[in-house]
Parts: structure tokens; sequence; C-alpha cells
């Protein structure tokens, strides 16, 4: 991560530095249970350090966002006594000529929720400032599924119940969108810029510091979280389509569904808010663009290759090894486990003194050769 961090707290190490994945200490682990679970620690792990995180990070404009969300569900949501939804309105009027036709109170809700939704998208668009184009394009995302919802129930009122197979295209063309702005746009985005900045500001000659790096920027939490915002958005829309689909006068009114569209509707605004902070917290101090390689690419803004060093194989089972040999032919190696000191084997350590070794192990069969030979290539002839 590249950001600070505050007090440590349980399930972290002590640290005074930001948190990282790699800190994170199970109390148990389901691997020890059966091998084949081994997944689900490391999904645990994620889960963990993004509690964690959030804990420490999470302040008061967070939850003023989440607030003025929930606010905002409810003012546009519920009767509260007026009876304006429950009775259907007039479906006669529409747009601005609806609005004017709104009993006082109604339109004062109306406009509340409203201003409240405003607030949420300049609360998020203040506090993300590298995720502010993915915010558009998610938010775009969001309105689109709400449409083709609204559509799906416009013929069909107890949709998908008693529905035809074109009550359904409207719903199934603004999924594609969402998919695609999602999955194709947001995801694709977030998880280049995250592998270009492990190449270019985590590279280290020692592969162990590099594998820790990857796993420090895990994003596998947060692309469960956009999947699950993605789930939300879909139940907010149908159930709030659903409340108001039946023609007036409405004879069952569900005060369950509108309490589900609620609830969907904070949840979405929930996984949404932690969709921006994380790549944002992960990525922000470093001041990365969130683009996929593709924009970049357009933009000019591709980054230069980088020269890649060797990487040693072992002569005995063609296994990387920690050593590694650079363009001018320089090898170098790591001390120790317990020493992060590199340099060219037989000399000093530049960190702990100790003479560096020529010959390793191993980290796949466990052979101890000489490093000259985890570079030289045998003859074709």
């Amino acid at each position: 991560m590249d950001e600070g961090g505050t007090a440590p707290t349980a399930g972290v190490t002590s640290s005074r530095e930001s948190p990282r994945l790699t800190d994170v200490q199970l109390p148990w682990r389901f691997a020890d249970r059966d091998e084949r679970l081994a997944l689900l620690d490391i999904f645990l792990e994620d889960f963990t350090f993004h509690l964690t995180v959030m804990k420490r990070q999470w302040r008061i404009g967070e939850l003023t966002c989440l607030g003025l969300a929930f606010a905002g569900m409810v003012l546009g949501a519920w009767d509260l006594g007026i009876g304006e939804l429950a009775s259907g309105g007039d479906y006669n009027r529409v747009g601005l000529s609806g609005f004017q036709n709104l009993s006082d109170l109604s339109l004062m809700l109306a406009l509340l929720s409203i201003i409240a939704w405003v607030g949420v998208f300049v609360t998020l668009w203040t506090r993300y400032p590298i995720m502010r184009e993915n915010l558009v394009y998610l938010w775009i995302a969001m309105m689109a599924v709400q449409l083709g919802s609204i559509s799906s129930h416009s013929k069909s009122p107890g949709f998908p119940w008693g529905s035809t197979g074109m009550d359904w295209v409207m719903l199934g063309i603004s999924n594609l969108i969402l998919f695609f702005l999602a999955i194709v746009v947001v995801h694709r985005a977030v998880i280049e810029t995250r592998d270009i900045h492990v190449e270019e500001r985590h590279s280290h000659p020692d592969p162990r510091v590099v594998q820790k790096a990857w796993r420090d920027h895990s994003l596998r939490a947060w692309s469960l979280s956009l999947g699950m915002w993605m789930i939300m958005v879909n139940l907010m829309s149908w159930s709030g389509s659903h409340a108001i689909a039946q023609r007036p006068p409405i004879a069952d009114y569900s005060g369950m569904l509108v309490a589900m569209f609620v609830v969907t509707g904070f949840l979405s605004a929930a996984f949404l808010m932690h969709v921006l902070w994380y790549p944002q917290f992960m990525l922000g101090g470093a001041e990365d663009r969130i683009q996929s390689v593709r924009a970049r690419e357009v933009a000019g803004e591709a980054p230069e290759p980088v020269a890649q060093a060797e990487q040693g194989k072992c002569p005995i089972c063609s296994g990387a090894t920690p050593a590694v040999r650079h363009e001018n032919g320089r090898i170098e190696v790591p001390c120790s486990e317990e020493c992060s000191g590199l340099g060219k084997p037989g000399t000093v350590c530049p960190e702990c003194d100790a003479v560096l070794p020529i010959r390793i192990e191993c980290p796949s069969c466990s052979s101890n050769t000489t490093i000259v030979s985890h570079f030289s290539r045998p003859e074709a002839w």
C-alpha cells in the first residue's frame, strides 16, 4: 500500500507504517482442516485486511456520504403517511408535468432526495480523485439498469411473472451496458493500473520481495465488491420498479418491496464507495491514473519498456531462483531470508557484512548448485 496508516488493529501485526495485506494473521485457517479450502483463507485474509483499513481510514466523510445515500433512498421511496406512491398517482402526467402536480409535501421530499443524491455524488467525486472518471462510468451504468427495469415493468407490472420476451430486451441491454462499463472498462482499468504500479514501483531483484508486493496489492476482495455492487443495483432497480408498477389504485402496495428497495439501494451505495475507495487507498499516494493499457496508448502515456533482468534458473529442475543477472552482466544474489542485502556472489553484504553465497539452494527442488550455473545455457551442439 502507498498511504500512511494509524494504530494497529487486531488481525494485523503492529507497525508504524501503513498496514499491509501480508501482515494479516488469521487466528485459524480452513486449510488446517482441508488443504482444498486454502482459497477461502486467501479471501478471508483479504476481507480482514479491508475491514481493518476501513476502520482506520473511514471517517466523517464516508459516514456522511452513507448517511446521505440512506436519506436519499428513504425520502425518495417512502410515503411517510402522504399516500402519493401507494395511491399510484396520476400516471397520465409524466416528467415536469408530473412534478408540478405532486402534493407540496411529496414534492419537497422528492427534491430533498435529489439533493441528497447530488451530495453523495459530490462527496465521492471530491474524496476519490483518481477514480472520478470511473465514478461517472459506474453512475451511468447504474442509471441504465434502473431505466431498463422500468422499461421491463411498463407493459408487465408483475415482471418477471406474466412477462414476454420483449420485456426482457431492455433489461438485457441495460445489463450489457452495466457489464461493459463495470467489468470491461472500470475493472480492467484498475487491474492494469495495479499491474503497472507493481511492475514499476515495486521491482526488485529478489523474486520473494516482488511476490510479496503482488500479494499486498491483491484485488480479489475489491473485485468481489464490484460484483456485489452489480447485483445490488439490479435488486434495487427491480424492487423499486416493482413496488410502483401496478396500475392505480394499487390494492396490494407492498411495504416489504419498498424496504427491499431502500436496503439494497443503501448497500449498493456502500459497495460503490468501497469500489472507489480501495484503488484510491492503494494507488492514490503514488498519483497513478486509473487507466487501461489501451487507454494509455491512445493518450500517448504508455509506460516506457523497462529492461528486465534475467532471472536465474536451477540447472537441475529449471525453476526460478533468487539470483538475477542484469543487462551489463552483473550477477546479484540476496544475502539471506533474515537480511535484505543484495550484491555480487562472494563479496561482503552491504547490510550485515556477511559474505554473500556463491552457491544457492533451489526453492523448488532444494538442489545446491553454483550461482554461475544458473545462467549458463547448454549448447545445442
